[in-house]
């Protein structure tokens, strides 16, 4: 398990195993400091909380349940999906997607744009 207070930044808010655990995760690598990126993260990590939740719950029901009218897929399977495709979007959104750059920190946007059109321009 990761130290809670291994990176200079604290969560602004509580979060359970699984947010802390991608909250410590990404500011060992990254150290995001600005505002914007902070909550950008924390929403990131409060959402990975719940879909852990979800997740316990589908397991405990079965990815199938029985209905009046039948088999039918959990409804939590739909919002565990939306919240991995959220979690996906956001973390692109802060530029986590890209290889790391040294010096720790996520690339700007000048930085992130001149990257991604050396990339294109070699494919």
């Amino acid at each position: 398990m990761l130290d809670p207070t291994a990176t200079s930044i604290s969560p602004p808010r509580k979060l359970g195993i699984l947010g802390l655990s991608l909250w410590q995760s990404i500011m060992s690598e990254y150290q995001i400091e600005d505002r914007g990126g902070i909550e950008l993260l924390m929403q990131c990590c409060e959402a990975a909380d719940r879909i852990g939740r979800l997740g316990e719950r589908i397991d405990a029901d079965g990815e199938i349940i029985e209905t009046r009218n039948g088999p039918k897929v959990h409804p939590a399977v739909k919002e565990e999906l939306a919240g991995r495709a959220f979690i996906c979007r956001t973390l692109e959104r802060l530029g986590l997607n890209l290889e790391a750059v040294k010096p720790m920190g996520r690339p700007s946007g000048a930085a992130w744009k001149a990257r991604k059109e050396r990339e294109d321009a070699n494919h």
